[in-house]
């Protein structure tokens, strides 16, 4: 069964402030390269170690391990939504793709809303998955407010910088799968302090 949002119907949503949850001490700072682009694109996603701990510390421990490198954005849809953290998805479109993790799941921990910028856990559906576990890996990215998942899935962060990547992603051909047919790929993931560099360096 693949982990995957439903696709939701565009919806005429007034954007909100993100949840009042403090963003922690640590930044996870993406670059991501495109296919057939040389400069590497930066994302930034300030991490909600108060309101998510468990998981935010399970991202941080992925990440020590270099987990994520060479993963593929995996999903995406225009305008709403991109997912990546399936290692499956490093070798392009397969029957397996949205299905891979790290091996386990963590618990759910939720609360907090869903508007541009969210950054948030993929889960097996209620259906098979009432205690609303989180994939131990994959996340996605709210390019809009969805508040159709608010209290369903664990928000674990927030978009800082680099939207326009993410809209960009999510602009790219997809085959039936959603799945992108450009290879746009993590390069790597670095968790460093909040302040330790300007945007850019």
């Amino acid at each position: 069964m693949k982990i995957c949002l439903t696709v939701f119907a565009f919806l005429s949503l007034i954007a909100t402030d993100l949840s009042a949850a403090p963003i922690g001490p640590d930044v996870a700072v993406l670059e991501i390269k495109f296919d057939g682009q040389k400069e590497l694109q930066r994302v930034v996603i300030g991490l909600y170690d108060s309101a998510a701990p468990q998981t935010v510390a399970n991202f941080k421990a992925l990440n020590e391990k270099r987990f994520y490198r060479g993963m593929r954005f995996h999903r995406a849809f225009p305008g709403t939504l991109v997912q990546t953290g399936d290692p499956d998805s490093r070798h392009g479109e397969s029957d397996r793709s949205g299905t891979g993790g790290p091996g386990y799941t963590l618990p759910a921990e939720l609360g907090l809303k869903h508007v541009r910028g969210t950054v948030a856990m993929s889960r097996l559906p209620d259906t098979v998955n009432p205690a609303r576990a989180s994939n131990g890996s994959q996340f996605y990215v709210c390019l809009t407010a969805m508040p159709n998942l608010n209290g369903k899935y664990t928000v674990f962060g927030e978009v800082l910088e680099g939207m326009d990547v993410l809209d960009a992603i999510s602009n790219e051909q997809t085959d039936s799968n959603d799945f992108p047919l450009a290879k746009i790929e993590i390069k790597s993931i670095v968790i460093q302090p909040r302040f330790a560099a300007s945007p850019g360096e």
